[in-house]
């Protein structure tokens, strides 16, 4: 198993485990494999490709459009930048602040193994993975003692101990598993710890761990099972152990039918003992037991008997399957850390320009919102302080920060109440979009009431102001609605959401008009808005690259009338 130990520029640690054959890709965007909260991190800093004999390459920037666009601030490997570098055990990469020690011990350079489709053993013993224990912990019919002679009092007593020990050792193995696997959110940790219960308690030779890939949605007869551990009972069962195959038609059939089986071929059955043909096909006893989780089946844990004539007993299957079921849990737990933490730096990097509602739809569903480019109409809203020069040639600088401050977060949390998204401050203004990432006929109208709420928190704020005496503030703000390209615009250095086109201009143009307290709307916003706010009309206004001049109307915004 290979993996980083990563710690990014917010002081945040984790753990990423690579899958054979896969890619990881490393940045600030939140739909990277390793998403580093790191401002001198680009959108997509790096990617590492990993090879079929199990090496793994660092290659600086990423595949845009077909082509490798390096990143800005390079990639650093043990303190040298490096376009590419294929990686050795031990080697720190350095992406801006963060860094990512990449681990992978010799010992299991690689876990590939190969598959066969061999048919199961004549032999064959299930347990459901849906109630593990209540099978494991039951007591067979013939173990109690009730009805037996003198005579047979003795031995059926003895295999009742030997049954309450047996149930008492897989108790013990499984609270084990708990107290450690707890907290424990490091894969190699969850599996180390079952190989060895399973090592301890059974006689099994080989365990390998399997990870499904995909999203559990798929047909699970078609899940790719990616090894991402193995070991052998000892060194001396090592190199053997790496060159036998899996049985693909057991792996199937439990990840299908979610039991737990144990597969015993002819040769570990006393009377086929000898029997040359059946030996030379290499058939062994084998179990294998689904990770079965709340929301998906996870993988499966697989084991067998490296001798021919070696067989599992029943007692195996019920422990390796409870084995399965508590590594299982385990796995869900860390694979729901995993996604959290990643949630948790997505969340905090779009709910800077984002209402709530908004990253919890992304969040929940990214294939929805198309963030490289798209045209769609929208209401562009721009808000600016009047005369904030002056205010700032009359204020100490730390006074004119803090009424910043606060003017951008009142303004900030109305546009976010609103439904808007915040595009960006421009020194003492800023810009709003509504109905980006995501449009809805509201748009318009939420706009409206935004900026009429936008206008009357100011009257708060000037209160507040006079009390500190300081002078007030004044805020014009403009309005349009039409068709722009919206989504991630700029470089790889810097990229920001963000929209373009001529209602851009056409917004900005109006801001620029209104003068302190005014609200300017343009006649598609005012017709869009629906307003139930009286509207004055004022002289159109010319606007750059437009032929025709734009119908301009302003706000009453403090009385309400009927609809426009």
């Amino acid at each position: 198993m290979a993996f980083l130990k990563i710690t990014d520029a917010s002081g945040r640690q984790w753990q990423y485990n690579f899958l054979p054959q896969g890619m990881c890709t490393i940045g600030r965007a939140p739909d990277n494999t390793v998403v580093l909260d790191d401002p001198r991190a680009s959108r997509y800093h790096a990617h590492i490709k990993s090879s079929d004999d199990g090496s793994f390459t660092l290659v600086d920037g990423a595949m845009i459009n077909g082509q490798l666009r390096r990143s800005a601030n390079k990639v650093f490997v043990n303190g040298g930048p490096h376009s590419e570098y294929q990686l050795k055990n031990g080697d720190r990469v350095t992406i801006g602040a963060s860094t990512l020690r990449f681990e992978q011990p010799a010992e299991e350079r690689t876990t590939d193994v190969r598959y066969d489709d061999k048919p199961l053993g004549h032999t064959q013993l299930l347990i459901s993975a849906n109630d593990v224990m209540s099978t494991v912990l039951h007591t067979k019919p013939g173990e109690g003692v009730t009805g037996v002679t003198t005579s047979q009092a003795s031995p059926a007593r003895d295999k009742v101990l030997e049954a309450l020990q047996r149930k008492a050792n897989i108790l013990t193995a499984l609270y084990e598993m708990s107290k450690t696997l707890g907290s424990v959110f490091d894969l190699d940790a969850i599996f180390a710890k079952a190989t060895d219960i399973i090592f301890r308690s059974t006689p099994a030779d080989r365990v390998v761990a399997l990870l499904a890939e995909g999203n559990g949605t798929e047909n699970p007869e078609d899940v790719k099972l990616n090894p991402i551990a193995m070991r052998a009972r000892d060194e001396s069962l090592n190199n053997h152990a790496r060159k036998l195959t899996i049985g693909r038609t057991i792996t199937r059939k439990v990840m299908k039918d979610r039991v737990a089986l144990l597969s015993q071929d002819a040769a570990s059955d006393e009377q086929f003992a000898g029997v040359d043909s059946i030996v030379s096909q290499g058939v062994r006893s084998t179990i294998c037991a689904p990770l079965v989780g709340e929301s998906r089946v996870h993988g499966a844990i697989y084991a067998d008997r490296l001798d021919p004539f070696a067989a599992f007993k029943p007692d195996d299957l019920e422990l390796i399957s409870a084995v399965a079921a508590q590594t299982a849990i385990a796995v869900e737990n860390a694979r729901a850390h995993e996604r959290l933490a990643r949630e948790e730096v997505a969340r905090a990097n779009y709910s800077r320009f984002l209402p709530e509602y908004v990253v919890k739809q992304m969040l929940e569903n990214p294939e929805s919102f198309k963030l490289g480019g798209v045209n769609q109409t929208i209401t562009v809203l721009f808000a600016d302080i009047r005369g904030f020069t002056r205010i700032s040639e009359h204020a100490p600088p730390e006074k004119i920060v803090g009424l910043l401050n606060r003017y951008f977060s009142a303004m900030t949390d109305i546009i976010f109440a609103h439904g808007g998204t915040l595009d960006k401050y421009l020194g003492d203004g800023l810009m709003a979009l509504f109905g980006a990432p995501t449009a809805t006929p509201e748009d318009a109208s939420n706009a409206l009431n935004a900026a009429v709420a936008m206008q009357r928190r100011i009257l708060g704020i000037n209160i507040e102001l006079r009390e500190e005496g300081l002078l007030e503030i004044g805020v014009g703000i403009g309005l349009h609605t039409g068709e722009v390209t919206v989504g991630y615009i700029g470089s790889e250095r810097r990229s920001e959401y963000t929209a373009i086109g001529d209602t851009v201009n056409t917004a900005s143009r109006l801001e620029s008009n209104a003068r302190g307290g005014e609200i300017l709307l343009s006649d598609a916003t005012a017709k869009a808005a629906r307003s139930r706010y009286k509207l004055h009309s004022r002289d159109p206004i010319t606007v750059k690259n437009r032929e025709q001049p734009v119908i301009l109307w302003e706000v009453d915004w403090q009385r309400a009338s009927g609809a426009f």
